[in-house]
């Protein structure tokens, strides 16, 4: 064999191999997973102090900062305003609740009535707030959950099973100063209850004693993190669609 032979003999091999090799990128190529589109940003408007609106396509929900001031014992409420009803609250915030109010009506949230007991009870009414909590962990690591699975029923020993509804609290006079603003009851501390109560912002629309002998939740303990962690509390009001005409 002559060394052109050889020469035109290597040079069909190498190219041959450079096929293959082409043909085996392409085939990787195709196998790759595709990265997955980046969700489009929520656009968060300020409301007031430590109160958000976030809007996320037709979807709208209301974002507070707040931070765990209990983890044991009988409840009044979820959360708290801060400095007021922390002995009976899981989580407390510094804000204001009137503002909380107008965000969740900027959410297209329809504020019900608090509870009554006279003549008869009725339950608090309102759009439905499912409430949802957002933290790390001892290993910083982001959880996510149902603010309902911090709440035990001290009867059944089953977590609250129910949304909060938008009751909406009250505006009163102020006993002493006839021409001070009206007060908005909920920021003596009525936040998000978990008993009832006519100044409560958000209320349970079930029967919930706020008796100190009959309280019927109790904060979960072993679902709580430390004391002292800071939580965003996101409220998203339940919109049920009406269905069309045909």
């Amino acid at each position: 064999m002559t060394p052109s032979t050889n020469r035109v003999r290597t040079t069909l091999c190498l190219a041959f191999l450079a096929c293959l090799v082409g043909i085996g990128c392409d085939e990787s190529a195709d196998r790759a997973p595709k990265p997955e589109p980046k969700p489009a940003a929520g656009k968060k408007v300020r409301v007031g102090d430590n109160v958000y609106l976030e809007v996320i396509g037709t979807k709208r929900r209301v974002l507070i900062t707040a931070e765990v001031c209990l983890r044991k014992g009988p409840l009044e409420q979820l959360m708290t305003r801060k400095n007021k009803k922390e002995h009976e609250a899981i989580l407390s915030a510094a804000l204001d609740a009137r503002k909380i109010h107008e965000a969740l009506v900027l959410a297209n949230a329809k504020e019900g009535e608090p509870v009554r007991y006279l003549p008869k009870f009725r339950p608090a009414s309102g759009t439905a707030i499912k409430v949802t909590l957002v933290y790390e962990d001892k290993k910083g690591v982001k959880q996510t959950v149902n603010a309902r699975s911090w709440l035990k029923n001290t009867k059944t020993g089953k977590e609250l099973d129910c949304d909060w509804v938008f009751a909406g609290s009250m505006l009163v006079e102020n006993a002493f100063d006839k021409t001070a603003p009206k007060e908005y009851l909920a920021n003596e501390g009525d936040i998000i209850c978990v008993s009832n109560f006519e100044s409560a912002l958000l209320d349970v629309p079930i029967k919930s004693s706020k008796d100190d002998s009959d309280r019927g939740y109790e904060a979960w303990e072993d679902r709580i993190p430390p004391v002292g962690t800071e939580v965003t509390v996101i409220l998203e009001p339940v919109i049920v669609e009406k269905p069309k005409k045909k």
